[in-house]
């Protein structure tokens, strides 16, 4: 396979750098907003939603406001206390689903045990629905038609075509098999003409199967997990993984000094994969934007 016979002699994987390509992308966002304001005097809005006071949610809403604005779009968050109720939630998402200058909602997740997260997802219109869980854009998905695909996926997706533009024939091994994470971001390599292999948690002989990958994603929610003898030389992994650690800081699912060693190409946690779930948000709210004005979403990269 390409990947492999191209860096196969290499002493140490090439680190994919999230950062940059995810300033690039919003770059490209900024562009694409000037123009949406410049020629259809539309200006493209995200209402994220955040209950409860989860340090971790926190972070994450605020730099996606930070983001959204330094591109060019008007953010909206609504703050909801941690006791907040699902008929609450509901009557809030229902009033942006109907709010013309919100283009794109997102409900930060994890939501409070009173709170049932698919309930939730189900009442976001689908046309607003930018990050892409809503089970209509998961159909569409699925079966290859048009619609608001996952941000992490998406950016993980663009991330391996930093390094790789033809995926066709490749195989690509997913640990993980989340709706959020793992079944779309198969899918989005099932597109790519990959031949695709899902692992999990009951995966007999799990490092036998990533050995065979060209293409290697994990999001096992387990701290280096994966290891030097698990990867095939030349390969291009993608940690998703993002566990806290007793100094305070964050690491991935992968081991990534040791699988360096091994691999062609690898994302650092962190500086990989989040940057560009947050370039990707903004992606689809532009598109969302333009899909709701009967404009041709452009392509953003």
């Amino acid at each position: 396979m390409p990947v492999v016979k191209q860096k196969e002699k290499q002493l140490r994987a090439e680190i994919i750098d999230g950062r940059a390509l995810a300033k690039t992308l919003r770059e490209s966002i900024a562009r694409h907003v000037a123009v949406l304001i410049e020629d259809h005097k539309i200006l493209p809005g995200l209402a994220v939603v955040l209950i409860g006071d989860d340090p971790g949610s926190v972070i994450y809403v605020n730099n996606k406001k930070k983001a959204a604005v330094e591109v060019g779009i008007r953010s909206f968050v609504h703050h909801l206390p941690k006791n907040t109720s699902q008929d609450e939630l509901l009557k809030l998402v229902q009033a942006l689903n109907g709010e013309k200058k919100v283009h794109g909602i997102l409900v930060q997740l994890p939501l409070p045990k009173q709170i049932d997260a698919n309930t939730v997802l189900k009442t976001i219109d689908p046309a607003k629905d930018v990050d892409g869980l809503h089970i209509e854009n998961i159909g569409r998905l699925m079966t290859g038609m048009p619609g608001l695909v996952p941000c992490t996926p998406l950016g993980c997706l663009a991330l391996i075509k930093k390094v790789e533009k033809n995926l066709t024939g490749l195989h690509a091994v997913v640990i993980g098999r989340s709706n959020l994470v793992g079944k779309p971001v198969a899918q989005l390599l099932l597109r790519e003409n990959c031949t695709v292999t899902v692992c999990h948690s009951r995966t007999p002989q799990l490092s036998h199967i990533t050995r065979q990958a060209d293409i290697l994603v994990v999001a096992a929610g387990k701290a280096g997990l994966v290891k030097a003898d698990w990867i095939k030389p030349g390969a291009i992994v993608i940690d998703i993984g993002i566990n806290r650690t007793k100094a305070g800081g964050i690491s991935g699912d992968v081991d990534f000094d040791d699988v360096s060693k091994v691999a062609g190409y690898i994302t650092p946690v962190p500086g990989g994969v989040g940057p560009m779930t947050i370039a990707c948000l903004l992606g689809n709210t532009v598109a969302a934007a333009c899909r709701q004005n009967e404009l041709t979403a452009p392509h953003i990269g």
